[in-house]
């Protein structure tokens, strides 16, 4: 079976490693590599393991990056999913440091969403905390509901 790369094996960081830094950047494609070939063997992996223990009437699976994943949680959970996309524009996104680097922002672990899903939400995050937390709020509210 293929393990992921240990952040102490290789004199790595692990804290740096989940945030947004030029840190994580530079090993990023090797991650990305690494998910690719254990999705490959075993599509299910990674969704297994974000519910894994989880007892909660209520689940937050943050950063799904595939139809797959969709999939995968819609066939487990049925209709009680639901689908989240949260969006910036691109000068916001800049604003927040973000650069593009081809082979890396236009493969499908970064953009295998953009086409393909119904979304159920839908939630805009460009700095405006007050329509950001509208519609948080009506979210939470639908799941209150649902529950």
């Amino acid at each position: 079976p293929i393990e992921p790369p240990s952040p102490q094996e290789h004199g790595l960081d692990f804290q740096r490693l989940l945030d947004a830094s030029a840190y994580k950047e530079m090993f990023r494609q090797d991650m990305i590599r690494w998910g690719e070939e254990k999705r490959h063997t075993d599509p299910g992996f990674f969704c297994r393991a974000a519910v894994e223990g989880a007892l909660q009437p209520v689940w937050v699976v943050s950063d799904t990056r595939r139809i797959s994943d969709v999939e995968w949680f819609r066939d487990a959970y049925g209709d009680v999913v639901q689908t989240v996309r949260v969006v910036a524009t691109e000068e916001t996104r800049k604003r927040r440091n973000w650069v593009f680097v081809t082979g890396v922002d236009d493969a499908e672990s970064e953009c295998g969403l953009d086409e393909g899903v119904a979304f159920d939400w839908v939630i805009t995050n460009d700095g405006d905390k007050v329509a950001l937390g509208k519609q948080l709020e009506m979210l939470v509210q639908s799941l209150h509901r649902n529950l």
